[in-house]
């Protein structure tokens, strides 16, 4: 069968572990992005094989899992969590995390734009939302040198700069929360930057939906209380590989009677 655009496939020398749909095919060679994966990646077509569903079971045991509703007395007391700002590269991933915000019911908005520009626009975007959390994300790569430094990753000094950027607007981690990185980011630079939480401690890929899902606890978690980060990070797809933090506070208040 002749792979064309748009077709979702697997890269039979990586163990065809990841799922990617071909963005571009050029003199035999893919773009390929991934459908789960915050990874882009390239190709030669011959290594590449017809995707044949085999994940999806999982992957919908992940979805049901994070979008499980968090149990609230809602007989007595209301409750305003946490407003989100998500900055993300990748526009489908953006329209995903946009959904699944909708789906537990917190208020975010949905930025797209380049991570090259992500720095510059980060204290108007701030002033403008006023958010209680920022996502900043979209894809990166870590390019094993021996000297490990911000040169080492694709996008990682972008997400750094954004970071101390937001962190000029608000240097304080419990009123304004940082989430920040994608694949493979620089972990210890963006926590050193100011990130409350940031990936990837073990350099490896992480979960379309795991910058979100972190945004989603810290939304939900009371502002009078420490959070459980253990927890909240058992509940990515990757865990502490993926994404790590620091202890702080939640964004949400909640009120009495209802």
């Amino acid at each position: 069968m002749e792979l064309k655009v748009g077709d979702l496939v697997t890269r039979n020398s990586y163990g065809n572990d990841v799922v990617f749909k071909i963005v571009s095919i050029e003199d035999g060679k893919c773009t390929l992005k991934g459908i789960y994966i915050r990874l882009v990646a390239d190709s030669l077509i011959s290594d590449l094989k017809l995707y044949n569903n085999e994940e999806e079971e999982e992957e919908r045991e992940f979805l049901a899992k994070i979008e499980e509703p968090l149990v609230l007395n809602r007989q007595e007391y209301f409750y305003l969590p946490g407003k989100i700002l998500h900055i993300d590269s990748d526009i489908d991933f953006l329209n995903r995390c946009l959904e699944y915000y909708k789906k537990v019911g917190v208020w975010a908005k949905g930025i797209n734009e380049k991570e090259e520009s992500m720095p510059d626009k980060m204290i108007e975007w701030l002033e403008e939302y006023k958010p209680n959390i920022i996502v900043i994300t979209g894809h990166d790569a870590h390019y094993k040198k021996e000297e490990e430094n911000l040169n080492s990753y694709k996008s990682s000094k972008y997400f750094v700069e954004a970071v101390k950027k937001a962190r000029e607007y608000e240097n304080s981690h419990e009123k304004l929360i940082i989430i920040a990185g994608a694949c493979a980011s620089y972990y210890e630079e963006l926590i050193k930057a100011g990130a409350n939480f940031a990936s990837s401690p073990k350099r490896v890929n992480i979960h379309a939906l795991d910058p979100a899902i972190i945004a989603v606890c810290m939304s939900l978690s009371d502002v009078n209380k420490d959070i459980d980060l253990k927890n909240i990070l058992e509940k990515t797809k990757y865990g502490i590989d993926g994404i790590g933090g620091i202890i702080t506070k939640g964004t949400m208040y909640v009120g009495y009677p209802r």
